[in-house]
């Protein structure tokens, strides 16, 4: 299915502009047709632009996947459903995607079809698992599987973000009292320091007259470089790089590690007990860790591993990202027969281990932001205690 910005006319010749998904130039005029509209003029929209039309967050998908896991095992239909998640939806861009969803599912189309058709609407994850739960005819059941995973997904995220709160405002308030005792501390002194400065108050007084005069420049270089730092981060060899030291980086990358294992053990127990083969579960759970160092030795190692008959466990153990006793209670749940459970059991329990080591993280840079604060200011006094000293002894004398 396309995306087609057109031009048209209503009953009374005024233009209206719009854009509208449609299978082809006949389909996309006999949609605007049931709207009382005549197609003049129409472009075809690329991918890349049809991505930037919507995305549903974390929370907007557990809620909307609960709502609709509701009403199926109430015995609603599939098309209405879609109908009433649609008249309720009140966020306008979110709408407007959840009315063609219903306009294709009703005139035939699969769910699935219809939700894949819209690239970079909806996680490659909410679309497998839809497209399972219809070929296993338990929509219901996985919709209420999905729920559970973004709610967890979102809450996860939200404790990140309430950790991350402390740490931002102390760097914002580091930079602040840098800029303010280099701005307007530093030349409250310049009367009292004489010719013959200490090394270090004479580099202090230089940075501050520097960035009296070129703050402008300072925010510009500072501007760029996170823009290059962005760029260069969507480079996959530079990304694979940086998410490598990440990962093996002494106290941080086990933390790191630990909520990965979390992310990881609930996708792959959602995806197999959905009935989805071995191979793409685990291609489809390592994509949503979004760490290019993990996906990239998942699919080029363990995926080929599995594919050549070796078992999970092994496979994932021979990497060395995960934690061991990870891949021993996974080596349980093939030998049992009962993986998927297993794995659910494992989810839980790494995810309290994820709120425990994010909070290991936070409390790691509290310390290092402090000390560094406690070092620059030291060496602000370093530098204006001689003067002061000076311009006592000249008082005196």
């Amino acid at each position: 299915m396309a995306y087609f910005s057109y031009v048209a006319t209503d009953a009374n010749g005024t233009k209206v502009k719009g854009k509208e998904y449609a299978d082809d130039y006949l389909d996309l005029t006999a949609k605007l047709r049931e709207k009382n509209l005549f197609c003049t003029q129409y472009t075809e929209i690329e991918e890349k632009q049809q991505d930037a039309k919507y995305k549903f967050k974390t929370a907007d998908l557990a809620f909307l996947c609960r709502q609709l896991a509701s009403m199926l095992t109430a015995g609603i239909s599939l098309v209405k459903s879609l109908h009433i998640l649609y008249t309720q939806e009140e966020n306008k861009k979110a709408k407007a995607v959840l009315l063609e969803i219903y306009e294709d599912v009703q005139k035939g189309r699969s769910f699935s079809e219809a939700i894949q058709s819209r690239p970079g609407v909806f996680p490659n994850l909410f679309v497998s698992m839809v497209a399972a739960g219809e070929a296993s005819g338990n929509l219901d059941s996985i919709m209420n599987r999905v729920a559970d995973h973004y709610a967890s997904e979102n809450k996860t995220n939200n404790k990140i973000k309430s950790a991350m709160t402390y740490p931002m405002i102390l760097g914002i308030l580091l930079i602040g009292v840098f800029f303010g005792l280099f701005i307007f501390i530093m030349p409250m002194f310049r009367d009292l320091a004489g010719d013959d400065l200490p090394p270090l108050s004479t580099a202090m007084f230089s940075i501050s007259d520097f960035m009296i005069a070129y703050w402008w420049v300072i925010i510009i270089i500072a501007v760029v470089l996170i823009l290059v730092i962005k760029i260069l981060l969507k480079v996959p060899a530079i990304k694979f790089k940086w998410d490598q030291v990440l990962t093996k980086m002494p106290k941080v990358g086990p933390l790191m590690c630990t909520i990965y294992t979390s992310r990881f053990a609930r996708t792959m127990s959602n995806l197999f007990a959905s009935g989805l083969q071995m191979v793409d579960c685990i291609e489809k759970s390592v994509d949503t860790l979004n760490n290019q160092y993990i996906q990239d030795t998942f699919h080029g190692q363990v995926v080929e591993d599995v594919k050549h008959g070796e078992a999970l466990s092994v496979a994932i153990a021979k990497t060395g990202i995960f934690p061991g006793i990870f891949t021993s209670i996974i080596m349980v749940g093939e030998e049992s027969g009962a993986l998927d459970d297993i794995l659910s059991k494992s989810a839980d329990y790494y995810e309290d281990e994820a709120d425990t080591a994010i909070s290991k993280l936070v409390g790691l840079l509290e310390p290092c932001m402090i000390i560094f604060m406690g070092l620059m200011i030291g060496m602000i006094l370093a530098g204006v205690f001689p003067i002061l000293y000076g311009g006592m002894g000249n008082m005196g004398a």
